[in-house]
C-alpha cells in the first residue's frame, strides 16, 4: 500500500516507520523544515508510564477554579470566544469522577505499556542515542496531604499492572541525592524503577533519518491545503511548498492508499474540513532548558515536583524543566507577560530546588534559558484517537495531549498495524474496529 503521513512529531514519525516495516510505500508531509520542530521539540522527556493519569477527575473542577486568576497555575483555563473551548470543557467536565477516571486511566495505562515495549525493541533495531536515562521516574510532595493522597495514585497505577511504589523522603533521598538541599521541604514521594527519560526531539529526527534512508519520501516545508473528498472517501492531499520554486508551480496532489493525520492539535480543524469532528483542543505547555553549572549535582533520575506539576529531566549537560497546562487557544506567543511569568516560574522553581545547579539566570540577568511553548493536543479523557475515520482511506493518530513521548513508539505502531489488517495486542478502543476495550464516554467519534 501507498500511505501518506501529515506530520513529522514523534507520532507520525513513529507511524511512518512501522508503515515501512510493514512493507508500506510512505511520503511525510511536515509544514517544518526537519521532524520535531513543534509539540515534540522539547517536552518534558519522560517516558512516564506510571504518571499517566487523566488531568479529569473529581478534585479538577474545583481546582481548575481556584486557579484561573493565577498567573503561574499548574492548569490554567483563559476562557475565549470559542465555542470549541467550552465544548471541549463540558466534555472535560463530564470525565469528573471517579467511574470514568478508572475507565479513562485503564485505557491509557494499556497504551504506555505497549509503547514502552514498542520503545524499546525500536531502540534495539535502531541503536538510536537520544540521552536516554533508565533510572525511573520519582514524584515528590511537599506537603502532607498531597503525600498521604498519593498512596491513593499509587493503588491505582499498581491495580494496571504499574509498580509505581510509595516512599518516605529518607529512601526518596536516596534515590535521587540531587535534592537533599531540599529535601526538609520534602515529606515523600512515590517511585517507579521501570520509567525512563530521553530527548524526543533527537530520537524522532534519528529515526526520521533512518526512515529517509529506507526509502520514505519527505515532503518537509510543505503546507497542507485541504483533504480532497469524493464522495464517501478521500480522493487527494493538496499541499503546496512553502517556496515555491522557480517555475512557480505552488499546489500538488498527492493520491495513496491511505492517509493519515497526524498533526497534533492541527489535526482537529483539518479533520473537520471534511466531517470528522474530534474533541481535541491545544493545551499550551512550557518548558525551559538550563545548562548545568555543576553536573555532578544535577539529578540523574527524571523527577516531578508536585507542589507545582512540573518536571525535569537530565539531558547530557543540560536539565529539561517543563510544565502547566494553558488552555488558551491557539496561542503560542512567549513574550506575553502571561508567558513570560509562567516560564520565570520555572527558573525560580528550579533554582529554589537545586540551588546553584543550573544556570538559571533570565537573559535580562545575562543568562540563556532556553525556552519553548507548545500545544498539546487535549482530548477531554486524555485517550488520544487512533484508528480508522468514517471517511473512506482517512486514518487518524492524535490527541496524545502530554503523552506524546510516552505513547509515540506504541501508537505509531498500532496505527500501522491497523493499516496493515492486524490487531494490535492490547485493550484499546481503538476508532472504527471492533477492539475488546470499550470506548470512553465523550471519546466516541462524531461525523
Amino acid at each position: 500500500m501507498k500511505t501518506i503521513v501529515l506530520g513529522a512529531g514523534i507520532i507520525g514519525i513513529s507511524t511512518a516507520w512501522h508503515l515501512l516495516e510493514r512493507g508500506h510505500e510512505v511520503i511525510v508531509v511536515d509544514r517544518q523544515p526537519d521532524a520535531a520542530l513543534e509539540t515534540s521539540f522539547a517536552n518534558a522527556a519522560q517516558i512516564s508510564v506510571s504518571y499517566c493519569e487523566p488531568w479529569a477527575n473529581r478534585e479538577a473542577p474545583l481546582k481548575a477554579l481556584k486557579w484561573m486568576f493565577d498567573q503561574e497555575a499548574p492548569l490554567l483555563f483563559r476562557p475565549q470566544m470559542d465555542w470549541q473551548q467550552w465544548r471541549w470543557g463540558l466534555q472535560f467536565l463530564a470525565q469528573c469522577n471517579d467511574a470514568a477516571f478508572e475507565r479513562n486511566v485503564a485505557q491509557i495505562v494499556a497504551l504506555g505499556a505497549y509503547s514502552h515495549a514498542a520503545l524499546k525493541d525500536l531502540v534495539h533495531a535502531t541503536g538510536i542515542e537520544y540521552n536516554r536515562l533508565e533510572r525511573g521516574i520519582a514524584h515528590f510532595y511537599t506537603d502532607q496531604k498531597s503525600f498521604d493522597a498519593a498512596a491513593h495514585a499509587v493503588e491505582v497505577m499498581r491495580r494496571h499492572g504499574v509498580q509505581r511504589r510509595l516512599v518516605s523522603r529518607d529512601e526518596l533521598l536516596q534515590i535521587e541525592p540531587a535534592f537533599k538541599a531540599y529535601g526538609d521541604k520534602i515529606t515523600g514521594g512515590t517511585y517507579t524503577s521501570t520509567d525512563e527519560s530521553g530527548d524526543a526531539r533527537v530520537f524522532t529526527q534519528e529515526l526520521a533519518r533512518r526512515c529517509a534512508a529506507r526509502g520514505v519520501q519527505f515532503l518537509y516545508e510543505h503546507d497542507v491545503l485541504r483533504l480532497n473528498k469524493v464522495g464517501d472517501a478521500i480522493d487527494s492531499v493538496a499541499i503546496a511548498a512553502r517556496q515555491p520554486s522557480a517555475r512557480g508551480q505552488r499546489e500538488q496532489i498527492l493520491k495513496a492508499d491511505a492517509i493519515v493525520v497526524a498533526c497534533g492539535t492541527y489535526s482537529a480543524p483539518l479533520l473537520r474540513s471534511v466531517g470528522v469532528d474530534l474533541p481535541i483542543y491545544p493545551g499550551k505547555g512550557y518548558s525551559a532548558t538550563f545548562p548545568l553549572l555543576r553536573p555532578e549535582g544535577a539529578p540523574m533520575v527524571s523527577t516531578i515536583d508536585d507542589g507545582k506539576k512540573i518536571a525535569m529531566s537530565r539531558l547530557g549537560n543540560y536539565l529539561r524543566v517543563a510544565g502547566t497546562i494553558e488552555l488558551n487557544g491557539w496561542d503560542l506567543t512567549l513574550d506575553s507577560s502571561l508567558a513570560r511569568a509562567r516560564c520565570h516560574m520555572l527558573s525560580r522553581r528550579i533554582e529554589s530546588i537545586l540551588p546553584g545547579v543550573c544556570d538559571t539566570r533570565t537573559p535580562e540577568e545575562g543568562g540563556n534559558p532556553q525556552y519553548w511553548t507548545g500545544l498539546r493536543p487535549a482530548t477531554p479523557t486524555n485517550i488520544p484517537f487512533i484508528g480508522r475515520t468514517p471517511v473512506g482511506k482517512l486514518w487518524v493518530n492524535a490527541g496524545h495531549g502530554t503523552l506524546g513521548w510516552t505513547h509515540g513508539a506504541g501508537s505509531g505502531k498500532a496505527l500501522a498495524e491497523l493499516i496493515s489488517g492486524e490487531q494490535p495486542a492490547m485493550n484499546f478502543g481503538f476508532l472504527g474496529h471492533g477492539s475488546p476495550a470499550r470506548r470512553a464516554p465523550g471519546t466516541a467519534l462524531a461525523a
